[in-house]
């Protein structure tokens, strides 16, 4: 992810700031997710989550007719609005140098603080989502129903157009060349917009729910939120643990997960010095060993995920129906470990250059003005001091991993005979350590 033209640091820790020594933190890693599988497997012997979505407390009355209020979702639309209104000034009249907030927004402020705000508010960007408010309004204006477009969606399309949109947009970010400019900014966002709107006209506005890689991006994450919807629509608190095991397993649910988590991985790959040389000595453009290195390595955890899957299914004797099946009722335990990766990857990035961003977006057009008055604000550092930002990696991906393990250990009991469950896990749990141990070793590369 660069800035045009200086590179946006990830993060500041390094294997130097690490409590312990790198080949150390990987066995102390593995260990911890083999004991509590061995503790899952002593102690949790019955599927206790809500994957049915019925649990959970209501909220407080004057919260749910606030959330739920006309006026605050419209208010909420037209905060959309106002800042996409705020990014297209400095997208198309602002200068095309350091200076201008547009990569910052679209790649810190958007991408990646959607992970926290989603984590906290459940799907924020399906409330703020600018196209999903302009198609709204135009169908308002024609005196049309949003919801119908001229043809129905099949059922059979599933999150397909979102794994491919999202790997557009992990593409643009990691490998495009010249991916902080304007002009490429600008073609990339003007291809979204017409290929949202366009579903949006042909299938209705659940078009948006099925490709927005934002939407899709937020709602996966905001499964894990404390604040959601039983499956009669009420808000309630609830354990984000249920809020994930809820997600139902749809097509290309698999698909997406896996390019949101093997992107960050080649993520951390194409910062080790070894692929740096590779990519400059290889006599290939950058865009083309890019997008090699992106395929490759997201395939890679996609063959690691089936086949992990594909052996617990046969260990565990699922029927013929049931196997097919069980790649999609996991796919929800990947999610944990990708949000770990996002915050390890992102965490000082968002710190750092989001405090830059903000500062910048005070004058989009680069005319000294200082509209929002943070045009002075100097990033604070405090948050990011190399231990610390070691620390916090090393904790969040374990943590993710620690969480996976948890949710397919509670989805095998569900799925396989109670005597061959868990049995049925220990492919899963060696997929836990596989990824564990990669993901630290490409944190740390180099």
């Amino acid at each position: 992810m660069t800035a045009a033209p200086t590179l946006l640091a990830h993060g500041v820790g390094g294997r130097q700031d690490l409590p312990i020594t790198l080949p150390q933190l990987v066995v102390a890693a593995a260990l911890t997710l083999v004991v509590t599988f061995v503790a899952l497997g002593l102690l949790w012997r019955e599927p206790r989550l809500d994957r049915d979505a019925t649990g959970g407390r209501p909220v407080p009355g004057w919260l749910a007719r606030l959330l739920d209020a006309p006026t605050f979702r419209w208010a909420l639309r037209g905060l959309g609005l106002l800042a996409a209104a705020w990014f297209c000034l400095g997208l198309l009249g602002g200068p095309d140098t350091v200076d201008n907030p547009t990569a910052g927004t679209l790649y810190v402020l958007l991408w990646v603080g959607l992970a926290p705000l989603s984590l906290l508010l459940g799907p924020i960007w399906r409330a703020v989502n600018p196209l999903r408010t302009v198609h709204l309004l135009a169908a308002l204006a024609a005196r049309r129903d949003p919801n119908r477009g001229l043809r129905e969606l099949p059922a059979s399309v599933g999150w397909w157009p979102a794994a491919a949109t999202v790997f557009g947009f992990v593409w643009l970010e990691l490998v495009a060349p010249d991916r902080a400019t304007l002009p490429v900014i600008t073609a990339w966002l003007a291809g979204y917009t017409v290929v949202l709107l366009a579903g949006a006209v042909l299938f209705g506005a659940g078009w948006f729910d099925h490709a927005d890689p934002f939407e899709v991006y937020s709602s996966l994450i905001g499964q894990l939120a404390p604040l959601g919807r039983a499956a009669d629509g009420v808000l309630v608190w609830r354990n984000p643990l249920d809020g994930i095991a809820g997600l139902r397993p749809r097509p290309g649910l698999v698909a997406v997960v896996i390019v949101l988590l093997g992107s960050t991985m080649y993520d951390s790959l194409s910062n080790a010095p070894v692929w740096l040389r590779f990519s400059q000595e290889n006599g290939l453009h950058p865009a083309v060993t890019g997008t090699a290195g992106l395929s490759v390595v997201i395939a890679a955890v996609a063959i690691a995920y089936l086949a992990a899957t594909g052996a617990a299914a046969r260990i565990g004797r699922a029927d013929a129906a049931e196997a097919r099946g069980v790649p999609g009722e996991i796919a929800h335990s990947i999610v944990p470990i990708a949000v770990g990766y996002v915050v390890a990857h992102y965490y000082s990035l968002l710190i750092l250059e989001g405090q830059r961003t903000v500062a910048l977006l005070s004058d989009p057009l680069g005319t000294g003005a200082n509209w929002l008055g943070t045009a002075d604000w100097e990033p604070q550092t405090a948050l990011v001091t190399p231990s610390g930002v070691a620390t916090l990696q090393v904790t969040v991906i374990i943590l993710g991993h620690l969480l996976g393990t948890l949710l397919a250990h509670d989805r095998a009991l569900y799925l396989f005979p109670r005597a061959r469950a868990v049995a049925g896990q220990l492919p899963l749990l060696a997929l836990m350590v596989a990824y564990t141990v990669a993901g630290l070793l490409l944190l740390y590369a180099g």
